[in-house]
């Protein structure tokens, strides 16, 4: 599975590519991080990430998008930018027939740390270590993409059985239903 992961923001948007291939075997393809500038008019700033996504998914080819969960934060400023580039991002994944995960900061530190509360320090170090990178991704942006790949890789197979069993659950359960109004109504099903 190769996983586009994004950390969203306006000033960096975060981008990193992993290869999962099973278990916890997570392969390096591609990070970078895209920056605009803060006294650009937002649309700018939003195409400018956009147009940067667009190409990574031609480029890479990404079985899934996995993107940072937009969580409260004091400063609405910067919610708000993140919230927006976190739709550009889906926008563009589903125009492309991708499917979006969203995971939030404390799984995806729970996922690469063992800790959910992990630092931005601690989160690059594991980062580094588990794709065996020569050096750390540079800024944090780009170690918390590639962290947020590196979670999908190994939590999104158990989210997708999870989703197939609650769907075949709810069928189930519908079936059973109409099993019992039948029989209330005496009818055989």
């Amino acid at each position: 599975m190769r996983v586009l992961g994004v950390d969203p923001g306006l000033t960096r948007c975060g981008l990193g590519v992993v290869d999962g291939s099973g278990g916890r075997t997570v392969r390096f393809v591609a990070v970078d991080v895209v920056r605009t500038p803060a006294d650009a008019p937002l649309a700018e700033r939003l195409l400018a990430v956009g147009d940067t996504v667009e190409r990574w998914i031609e480029r890479h080819r990404p079985d899934v998008v996995a993107v940072e969960r937009v969580f409260s934060q004091h400063n609405v400023r910067t919610v708000m930018g993140t919230a927006q580039a976190s739709g550009v991002v889906a926008l563009l994944a589903a125009r492309a027939g991708l499917p979006v995960a969203f995971h939030t900061p404390s799984e995806v530190k729970a996922a690469v740390t063992g800790e959910g509360r992990a630092d931005k320090q601690q989160v690059t170090t594991m980062v580094t270590r588990l794709l065996k990178l020569a050096e750390a991704p540079r800024p944090a942006d780009a170690a918390d993409a590639l962290a947020l790949a590196i979670c999908h890789c190994w939590r999104g197979p158990m989210l997708d059985r999870m989703a197939q069993a609650k769907a075949r659950s709810a069928e189930l359960a519908r079936a059973h239903r109409a099993r019992l109004a039948a029989a209330a109504k005496g009818v055989s099903p």
